[in-house]
């Protein structure tokens, strides 16, 4: 949903939905966030906004992820782990860690780019969350970036390093400069962003885990340290479980605000917008009401600007799908097929894993929206492949779809089929209905515990007409670091040949809930 620039006040979240692991910088005018995207492509959404509280998706700055190979199939909790945005000199720069590679970065001359392919900063296992700094004081850069144990063996830390002002390369093998083992009660500190404030070098870093985690603050009059540190925002007496992880920004009038995320299960990490000010006495940064995250809050000093949110609906004009869609995998030719007219022109890829969704890395994904929702897609089946099928999915470690499918004597049926987490294989979640036309108007319900209703309606005549509810209600559920995410997806079984396609028209989300205006 979009903020009502009349209104006042703006309410949390203000993009509710999984835009984890948020970075935000302002050039001008202009407030740009980026989120890590993890398996799919294109990655490193790129959003902007005028208000920090409308905001739209303009892009992506990565279209495939390397190496190409690696993410030939799905990595769902792999890939780009958060990454920091930055301008400087003139130019767009974004660095992240993917936890088996590597520190990367790409940067563009404008925001929409064009961006460079991505280069190797510094290879290693478990090097994750970098950001970097320029120092326009000494014209040195620097460098800091956490630890995943799953890969390393090594969390709770800090390093950082000296960095070549060009940004392709780190100077030294890097010190710790925070180590979370030596300050009373903290853990699984990470995700760390870095500033130069005041005459201080200052690092934003979350700690306590993503579901029940705080955000720290660190300062030093040098960037080696030693630091000192303070929690700056905790969830005290709030509904906002681990109110942390992402940056700071200050608008043209002195504002200051702070943009992080809350883990809220199969939505993913939804984003919040804080007040921020600087105590005058110690110099820290105040977050939020206190230290506790506001729910609603005087809108920042800024020009009213229209309502505005990433797009959800599409009727993927010229058979190309709009920017709210990510693959699971990183695409091939084929998938999908530029044409004249609206619709979504998918092919039906011949797979030996049919029998499950999660390995598919032909799946085209957006979202799930935060706020309760309806989904409707049209779809006709084209393949005349006995085993073709296409369809609409709630895809997580826990999946559910529901479609048409082309039987042995050649006659479509509806299908809903499901898959448990722990499942190898899907099963029915309802019995096989004629759709005799070949195709059908597919929904989803999905309430405010992202439990899913599914109907269809074949346009047959039978049964009364409208939509008509399928097997029982089915209990989204997120990958891991990632929340669930809506798909469409197309497919036959191997063997030789083209196995034709499916087309899908008017993706549409309403809002089931009516709520305040942000």
């Amino acid at each position: 949903m979009s903020a009502d620039p009349a209104e006042p006040v703006y309410r949390n979240p203000v993009l509710d939905a999984d835009w984890s692991d948020p970075d935000v910088i302002r050039v001008g005018d202009d407030f740009h966030l980026t989120a890590s995207s993890f398996g799919r492509a294109p990655g490193l959404p790129l959003l902007h906004s005028r208000d920090l509280v409308n905001w739209t998706l303009v892009g992506h700055a990565l279209q495939r992820l390397e190496p190409e190979v690696q993410f030939a199939v799905p990595r769902h909790d792999r890939g780009v782990w958060a990454p920091s945005l930055r301008h400087h000199d003139g130019r767009f720069w974004i660095f992240w860690g993917d936890p088996d590679q590597g520190i990367f970065q790409v940067n563009a001359p404008e925001i929409r780019g064009p961006w460079t392919r991505p280069h190797l900063v510094k290879a290693g296992k478990g090097l994750i969350d970098p950001c970097p700094l320029w120092d326009d004081e000494t014209g040195e850069a620097y460098l800091v970036h956490a630890w995943a144990k799953s890969r390393s063996g090594v969390k709770n830390r800090l390093t950082g390093h000296r960095m070549h002002p060009h940004g392709t390369e780190l100077l030294d093998e890097g010190k710790v400069i925070v180590d979370g083992d030596r300050i009373p009660g903290w853990f699984t500190l990470e995700g760390p962003k870095l500033y130069k404030h005041d005459g201080w070098f200052w690092i934003l870093a979350p700690a306590g885990g993503v579901e029940t985690g705080w955000q720290g603050a660190f300062r030093s009059r040098a960037f080696f340290g030693p630091y000192e540190e303070k929690v700056v925002l905790e969830q005290k007496d709030t509904d906002v479980n681990g109110p942390h992880q992402g940056g700071w920004v200050r608008t043209p009038s002195g504002e200051d605000w702070f943009l992080h995320f809350q883990q809220r299960g199969p939505y993913g990490r939804v984003v919040h917008l804080q007040p921020m000010r600087w105590d005058e006495d110690g110099g820290w940064p105040v977050i939020g009401d206190d230290g506790a995250p506001v729910a609603e809050h005087r809108r920042p000093d800024l020009p009213p600007q229209p309502p505005a949110a990433p797009a959800t609906d599409d009727d993927f004009p010229g058979g190309r799908p709009g920017r709210q869609w990510q693959w699971t995998a990183n695409p091939r030719d084929g998938w999908a097929t530029h044409h004249s007219a609206d619709g979504l022109r998918l092919t039906c890829v011949r797979t030996a894993d049919a029998h499950d969704l999660r390995l598919l890395p032909n799946v085209l994904t957006q979202r799930l929206p935060g706020t309760p929702c309806s989904v409707e897609v049209d779809v006709r089946l084209d393949g005349t492949e006995p085993g073709a099928r296409a369809g609409l999915a709630v895809l997580g470690d826990a999946y559910s779809w529901i479609g048409l499918r082309r039987g042995t004597d050649g006659t479509v049926h509806l299908v809903h089929r499901f898959a448990e987490t722990a499942a190898e294989q899907e099963r029915d979640a309802a019995p096989p209905r004629p759709a005799p036309d070949g195709r059908a108007r597919l929904r989803v319900d999905i309430d405010a515990g992202a439990r899913c209703r599914f109907s269809y309606d074949t346009g047959d005549g039978t049964g009364g007409g409208g939509f008509r509810p399928s097997g029982q209600v089915f209990a989204a559920t997120p990958w891991r670091w990632v929340g669930a995410l809506l798909g469409l997806v197309a497919l036959a079984p191997t063997g030789q040949g083209h196995a034709g396609t499916a087309t899908f028209t008017q993706f549409r989300i309403r809002i089931q809930e009516k709520r305040a205006d942000r």
